[in-house]
């Protein structure tokens, strides 16, 4: 870690409170560490509101017996090659199956990509978990 600030806050005892039960049932040894993760959350949050770069999860539930559907996906995420780092396919059951796609691009491109995919017919669901780079969150 580089240079460390001290800093004081003052806040409601009752939010004191709310903080400290937090922390604990988190399980951080600290509440620095705590505050530090929240800023990042932030940080991050920001950063689906703007059309910087990021790093994306999205995740699909799809029921694989859907004719076409398999080739369908893999025609999105070929389509998409620059942007998508990595996938992985997981089956569920006998016609269910995961499939986690690593993207990183502007967020408005993995908007895009997650938009596609999930528009298609057999998806049952799609979630986009997105992050920071990393060099911001310092």
């Amino acid at each position: 870690m580089t240079d460390l600030i001290r800093l004081s806050l003052s806040i409601e005892k009752t939010l004191y409170e709310r903080l400290e039960n937090l922390v604990q049932s988190a399980g951080y040894s600290n509440r620095s560490e705590y505050v530090r993760d929240m800023i990042r959350d932030k940080l991050v949050a920001t950063k689906w509101n703007s059309n910087s770069n990021v790093i994306a999860s999205i995740t699909l539930v799809f029921d694989h017996s859907m004719r076409g559907l398999s080739k369908k996906l893999a025609k999105v995420q070929h389509s998409h090659f620059k942007e998508i780092l990595a996938s992985t396919h997981v089956h569920l059951s006998q016609d269910m199956c995961a499939e986690m796609i690593l993207v990183k691009a502007t967020v408005s491109k993995v908007k895009h990509i997650a938009d596609t995919l999930r528009q298609q017919k057999g998806v049952l669901h799609a979630e986009v978990s997105m992050s920071a780079l990393g060099d911001e969150l310092n």
